[in-house]
């Protein structure tokens, strides 16, 4: 939980932000986006004024808010007559996020606070939690460490034979015993991740709804992310890509096993995923435009002769290399195509080259990395090396 200086140091930034952009306060009410302010992802919305200190108000629970939060301000969630008493009438412009704001809560924020004008701040909230300060570094480093650590007790339970879910269930069983909160929490509409998956041979291979290179098979039509109860078969591409979350904070790792031996064609589309992640993570450094590093990244596929397979069943490719990750998965900035963006210092990033066999397997290879003016830090200090067993 990040103490009083971290947050105040977050509020500070926002609020000089607020001036800039001519608007009066932020109202937040996505609970990340309060924990991120506040240290409390107790059920509340946060007011933060461009001027003045923040108010937490609090559905429930108040008592634990209390404990927890940094604010100084909190008090319980107030009927709606009293909001105009406590965001005041001259308080006319206030942003909120509309990325994760449903409909009806905009309705009812519009009822109780009448003839103001809304405006839209998601992308200045992200563009802000996507650079990290010392203290979050260090908390994705922990969590780093962890997750690398549960990653290398692997060899010592997965058995030809298994089931993808048996190899999924020890990985979590393990890394809940580390304190690993299971917690991965996504940003984007109609996207859900059930921790991590670990699926093998062509049951990897299965397309999918979730918006990145594998998605597995899944257990059912409701559930269709993930290990299946498929059994692991000898000679074909075992992938466990697992988020860590530990304090709040997440890196996101794959690692590629195999019984034996891989396909030829698997082996060396999985070669060709370490170079360009290599490639990639020594060019993040502040000033690298995000949808170069993924033209980059495609154009290595392609010359390689992989640019059907690239981060995706062909027809069906995820269009991006790397995404942001802190508090969620899905965070600021993307390595993608329209992402004409630089990267700046302490940002977090986790890169995923992969390639998809169908009816054969999955290949790839993923880590954590830190911008610094000496390209990437990585955070999951574990070998990406292929493990034969």
């Amino acid at each position: 939980m990040a103490d009083k200086a971290e947050c105040n140091r977050r509020i500070v930034l926002l609020q000089e932000r607020l001036k800039t952009g001519g608007i009066d306060g932020a109202l937040l009410i996505y609970p990340i986006d309060i924990y991120y302010y506040a240290a409390t992802r107790q059920n509340s919305a946060l007011w933060i004024p461009a001027d003045g200190p923040p108010r937490l108000m609090v559905r429930k629970s108040l008592s634990r808010a209390e404990a927890e939060s940094t604010v100084e301000t909190i008090t319980p969630f107030p009927s709606g007559k009293n909001w105009p008493e406590i965001i005041g009438s001259e308080f006319r412009r206030i942003g909120l996020t509309y990325d994760v704001l449903p409909l009806q809560q905009f309705n009812f924020y519009g009822k109780i606070l009448p003839n103001r004008e809304f405006v839209d701040i998601s992308a200045l909230l992200r563009e802000l939690r996507s650079v990290k300060s010392t203290w979050e570094l260090e908390r994705m480093r922990h969590s780093g460490r962890e997750l690398s650590s549960v990653f290398a007790e692997i060899p010592e339970f997965l058995r030809p034979g298994m089931r993808e879910i048996d190899l999924s269930a020890e990985f979590e069983y393990r890394a809940r015993k580390r304190g690993w909160e299971g917690y991965v929490r996504m940003r984007a509409f109609n996207q859900e991740l059930f921790q991590g998956l670990a699926v093998a041979g062509q049951s990897a291979a299965s397309p999918g709804f979730f918006d990145g290179a594998v998605t597995g098979r899944g257990l059912s039509a409701a559930a269709p992310h993930g290990a299946s109860t498929a059994i692991i078969d000898n000679n074909v591409p075992i992938m466990v890509d697992y988020t860590g979350v530990f304090d709040g904070y997440l890196v996101d790792m794959t690692r590629l096993f195999v019984f034996g031996a891989l396909p030829p064609r698997v082996q060396e589309a999985f070669d060709v995923a370490l170079k360009i992640q290599g490639e990639l993570a020594g060019a993040l450094v502040p000033g690298a435009i995000c949808s170069d590093l993924f033209t980059r990244a495609s154009e290595m596929a392609v010359a390689a002769g992989f640019g059907d397979n690239f981060m995706g069943v062909p027809g069906e490719q995820a269009k991006f290399v790397g995404h942001g990750v802190g508090l969620e998965l899905d965070e600021m900035p993307v390595l993608a195509l329209g992402f004409n963006v630089p990267l700046v210092e302490n940002q977090t990033i986790a890169i995923e080259p992969k390639f998809v066999f169908p009816g054969v397997g999955v290949a790839g290879i993923e880590n954590t990395f830190a911008v610094g003016t000496q390209g990437g830090e990585k955070l999951t200090p574990l070998p990406d090396s292929l493990v034969r067993l």
